[in-house]
Order: C-alpha cells, then structure tokens, then sequence
C-alpha cells in the first residue's frame, strides 16, 4: 500500500520515520520503560532499619556493575519486620508484581521465595545447608532456580568455642541456645560434634519463644554452665535484648551468630559479614541478568567474618579478655 498524499511531502524518509517514532514511544511511555527495567525483590526476615546497611552493600556492588538502582534497575526492598510469618506472603506478593530476580536473606526468607516461584531465579544470601533443605540439588550445580550464597557452619561453630575457650578459663560445659528453625537437627549435630572434638560438653535448650528464654535461663541456674552461644536463627535478632539481658543476669559470658548483639551490650559475637555477603550477591545478580542461569551457578561460601567484643559487657561480668584476643577482634566496643 503507498503511502498517504499528505505524507510524501515530508522530508523524512519512510524508514527514518518509523524508527524516530519508535525511540519517540520509548522515550515518552512510561509503561514500556519500566517494563524494560529490572526489578529485583529483596526479602527479609528483620525491620528495614537494622538491615539498611546490607541494602546499601547490595546498591553498592550493583552499582560497580553498572546497575543503578532508580536509574536502569529498580529494588523493591521489603522486609518482615521480625514478623517471619509474614515471609511467604511478601514473597508472593513481589512474584505477583513481576520482578525479574528475588534477593532473600537467610534461611526462612529463601524457603518463602522457593514456595512462592520455581521459575523467576533467587539469589540467596546466608543459608546455613542449601542442599539439606532442598533448595538446591548440590553447592556446585544447584539445579533450580536459586543459588548465592551460604553459611559456613561447622568452621564457625569451632571458631565461636575455640574463642570461648580463650576467654573463659577452664571452660567445660557450654549451653546452646536454639530454636526450632528449619535445619534444628543438623545444626544441632554440627554443635554437637564439634563440641565433641574439643573436648566440651554441650547443653541444649531450645527456645522458641520469649517464655521459653527465661525458662531455659532458669534451668541454667540449676544445671550450671561456664558460657552460652547463642546458635539461634531469626529468633536472634529480634530477641537480643532479651537474650543479652538475661545471660548478663545469669553472670554467663556468651557468644552470639550475629553482631548486632555485641553493638546492642552483648559480650562478644563471630558472624559472617553480612555487608560483604550483599555486596557479592550483586555478581550473581549481575551474571542473572546478562543471561546465566542461576541453575549452574555454583553456591558459594562466605570469605569475610567479624569479631566484635562488647568490653563494657566483659567488665560487668568482671572477665579479663586476653590482649591476644582484642588484637584479633574486627571491632572493640569500649
């Protein structure tokens, strides 16, 4: 068909036309550039405050990539607010939304995003056994739609008690405090036989609510212990000024798995970093979006760890804390 009469007179040719229109419409509809846009949905378990600076490390390692959040990609930043039931219902509201990638932090968040999705990819950050849940087929070929990365729980469990036994001299029986988080019974394990190896006793308490905490304490004043270690998941954070209260009324020297308790008065903490976590799990989503598929992206460990001690705490509990100790720690609260 040629082209209308009141068309030819136009100076443009034919073709040209058709493409300034075309970069016109992109340039001008908001609806088709947003749709051109990656969105990634992060999810946690935590309150947005305490986990603003592992989204700023994820901002940061994107933005080396050359993604810029607000710019040519959008994140979609919703957290639990210690409220973990709440995890399955924002991970189905953001596959819902159509994000392109789902960021998850830690164990719960993740298995939320597996049940709401088998296609869109998750990158996972900090789960403590991927494989043992099912959420991958193995830590080098994951299989699925998830991979990131994971905890390394056997070398930190002989760390955080090789660090217990520095500070408490003749150190004999530990109490562990956990809670009935998916992989309690590995975990449990893992403790147990490291514990084994170095030659300490193990006392389990499992607490899943703030009831059962003082419980278990109490029980600590019947069946004394030389320290605690807090192993719990996502009971932890959002129970640390309970649990930090209630070992400094025990007079226990405790070692958390998160370094929110030694900033909040807690008495020394060995975590992962998770900042550093974030920011390498902008390379998985990097790689996702220019076309690798998240089912041969190998899982990996975390490389980088915090030792954080609380002196103020070490003093109310009238402990001296080895030089050699706060030489090595990452940060020392005076």
């Amino acid at each position: 068909m040629s082209a209308p009469a009141y068309l030819e007179p136009i100076c443009v040719k034919r073709r040209e036309f058709l493409w300034l229109a075309a970069g016109t419409a992109i340039a001008w509809n908001p609806a088709v550039a947003a749709a051109a846009t990656p969105r990634i949905g992060v999810i946690g378990p935590g309150s947005g405050v305490a986990n603003q600076g592992s989204l700023d490390a994820l901002r940061d390692g994107l933005r080396v990539l050359g993604w810029t959040d607000g710019g040519n990609l959008v994140i979609l930043n919703r957290r639990a607010e210690e409220h973990a039931e709440r995890l399955p219902g924002i991970a189905k509201e953001l596959v819902g939304s159509g994000v392109d990638i789902l960021v998850t932090a830690g164990t719960l968040a993740t298995l939320a995003a597996a049940g709401a999705t088998t296609t869109i990819p998750i990158v996972m950050v900090g789960v403590g056994d991927p494989v043992a849940l099912g959420i991958v087929d193995s830590l080098a070929r994951p299989g699925g739609n998830a991979t990131g990365l994971s905890l390394s729980s056997a070398e930190c469990t002989a760390t955080r008690f090789r660090l217990l036994q520095e500070l408490v001299p003749n150190l004999a029986r530990v109490a562990v405090i956990v809670r009935d988080d998916p992989g309690l019974e590995q975990k449990l394990l893992d403790i147990r036989n490291t514990a084994e190896q170095m030659g300490l006793e193990v006392v389990g308490l499992e607490a899943n609510s703030g009831r059962a905490l003082e419980f278990a304490f109490t029980r600590l004043r019947n069946d004394r212990c030389d320290a605690v270690y807090v192993a719990c998941g996502p009971l932890g954070p959002a129970k640390r000024a309970e649990l930090i209260a209630l070992a400094k009324d025990a007079r226990l020297p405790a070692i958390y798995s998160f370094g929110l308790f030694a900033a909040a008065g807690g008495l020394m903490s060995f975590a992962t970093d998770d900042n550093d976590l974030f920011r390498r799990a902008a390379s998985f989503v990097n790689r996702i979006l220019t076309g690798s598929d998240p089912a041969g992206l190998p899982v990996e460990p975390p490389i980088k760890f915090e030792l954080i001690i609380n002196m103020k705490a070490a003093s109310a509990l009238q402990l001296t804390v080895p030089p050699a100790l706060l030489a090595r720690a990452d940060q020392v609260i005076q």
